[in-house]
């Protein structure tokens, strides 16, 4: 029996037992008589069989009253996704591939060898001409703390803004909060940055997460959600973004240089609640959310590494394993969610397969997905990851839409991205209630983290989206190479 069905049974024996005692015996009390009732019971308990018959029957009631309250009490809190939105900056951000390689070229410390490097990069990245890069390096290459803070601040401050306005939540109720930015962590932190911007309450428990890459704001949702089984009544707001003002990296590294070609501006802000009224305008419930983390081999650990060049530049390396390391850590962590989300015949189908290859050679065979989710959103880190992912899981383009639609309209944003490619799906009209979504995050460790939703209701286009005023111009057709002119 699930915890689901656990919690569904504690809860129907508790509400039956406390009918029991608040409506059923009031009313033999006012039907019967009390002078009759008392008579009754001393009767009763004059004999000695009917007696023991009686204490037997009050102990099993007080046992199930007990049991129930207990099971009630330590039973998981259901967590809902209340709303969220994602950072969309204005016009004056976007950066056409021609003017990145401009911006590259103006800088003046690369090789020839690494500006065609990067064209290659750009060309081949599957993304459009309208991706967001931060002020600082579009007007004058400026790397400094006060740049980099002003960069992260408007994304995460944009984002709470119009998630605070969509929720209609004041951000004094706000009882957790916690910030994911990998490679951006100043003092003080981005989470007391929140506190101070929306005067958040003097007790509110605040966690900033730092150096867990791409796949952090799973992690942050898990941390949040472990939270909220503590905190009663309460909201938690987690918010995930990275920066690109800092981590522009200026060396000639070949394996560092694409970060500067992937990474661009974006932060989500996500409502969570343990608040059973709020069950009826929530959009989302949380199902389940799996771990998995091979930082422990060192091939996965380096896979993606923040450190200097040559030339003591800093900048964040990507090995030629990456692509290889992410299928291995993904085909892990599918291997643990399959159970919990499956259907029967897939269980069995799988079973079945293994017992066959211990006795001969045959192809393992891949569960589909498709039969345990209608959703997938998997992170826009790469043209080339998304590719492998549509082969392994066997999904259909329209699947994949939301992902390489988020790759082409907003770049990597890395953890945040997630929550654009779901608001590309909301904003399409195609989130039904009963529907079944599925998270992929993908980071630095190396780690694979998953999150399963079920919607609470149907979810139609709203005007807080990011895709709002472009979306009937989506799906494009994205080519597979897109000559830079420049």
């Amino acid at each position: 029996m699930s915890s689901i069905q656990n919690v569904q049974l504690a809860t129907s024996l508790f509400r039956y037992a406390i009918y029991l005692f608040l409506v059923v015996v009031p009313v033999l009390f006012i039907k019967i008589g009390i002078q009759d009732i008392i008579s009754n019971v001393q009767n009763y308990l004059f004999d000695e069989s009917s007696s023991l018959l009686l204490l037997l029957t009050i102990s099993a009631l007080g046992c199930v009253l007990a049991i129930s309250t207990v099971r009630v009490m330590r039973s998981p809190r259901h967590v809902y996704l209340l709303d969220f939105a994602c950072y969309k900056p204005g016009s004056d951000h976007e950066c056409p591939k021609e003017l990145t390689m401009k911006l590259s070229v103006a800088y003046g410390k690369f090789t020839e060898e690494s500006l065609n490097f990067q064209r290659k990069i750009l060309e081949r990245s599957g993304y459009g001409q309208r991706t967001y890069v931060a002020t600082a390096l579009l007007e004058k290459s400026d790397q400094s703390m006060a740049a980099a803070r002003e960069e992260t601040e408007a994304a995460m401050f944009g984002a709470i803004d119009d998630l605070l306005d969509k929720s209609r939540v004041e951000a004094r109720e706000i009882g957790v909060l916690v910030v994911n930015s990998s490679t951006f962590n100043p003092t003080p932190s981005l989470s007391a940055a929140i506190v101070n911007r929306y005067k958040l309450r003097g007790n509110v428990s605040s966690f900033n997460l730092g150096g867990m890459g791409c796949s952090a704001g799973l992690i942050a949702l898990d941390l949040a959600k472990d939270l909220l089984q503590v905190h009663s009544h309460s909201y938690a707001l987690i918010v995930s973004t990275e920066n690109t003002t800092r981590n522009w990296y200026g060396g000639n590294n070949r394996s560092m240089l694409v970060t500067n070609c992937l990474f661009r501006v974006g932060a989500s802000a996500v409502l969570l609640t343990n608040r059973p009224s709020d069950r009826r305008r929530a959009k989302y419930q949380l199902c389940h959310v799996l771990r998995t983390n091979r930082a422990s081999d060192d091939r996965c650990y380096r896979s993606v590494f923040q450190q200097e060049d040559e030339q003591n530049i800093v900048g964040v390396s990507l090995s030629r394993d990456l692509t290889a390391v992410a299928g291995e850590v993904l085909k892990e962590n599918i291997t643990k969610l399959g159970p919990l989300v499956l259907p029967l015949s897939e269980k069995l189908q799988f079973l079945a397969n293994l017992i066959a290859r211990k006795t001969a050679v045959k192809k393992p065979y891949v569960p589909d997905f498709k039969l345990a989710f209608e959703h997938f959103c998997i992170h826009a880190g790469g043209r080339g990851v998304l590719d492998q992912l549509e082969e392994s899981l066997n999904l259909t383009e329209r699947l994949m839409e939301p992902s390489r639609m988020t790759l082409y309209r907003f770049g990597n944003t890395s953890s945040s991205s997630l929550w654009y490619e779901l608001a590309y799906s909301e904003a399409k009209g195609r989130v039904r209630r009963g529907d079944r979504v599925w998270q992929i995050g993908l980071g630095s460790g190396f780690k694979c983290n998953s999150a399963v939703w079920r919607a609470l209701r149907d979810v139609g286009p709203e005007e807080k989206n990011p895709w709002a005023g472009e979306i009937d111009g989506f799906p494009v057709i994205v080519p597979k190479i897109a000559p830079i002119l420049c």
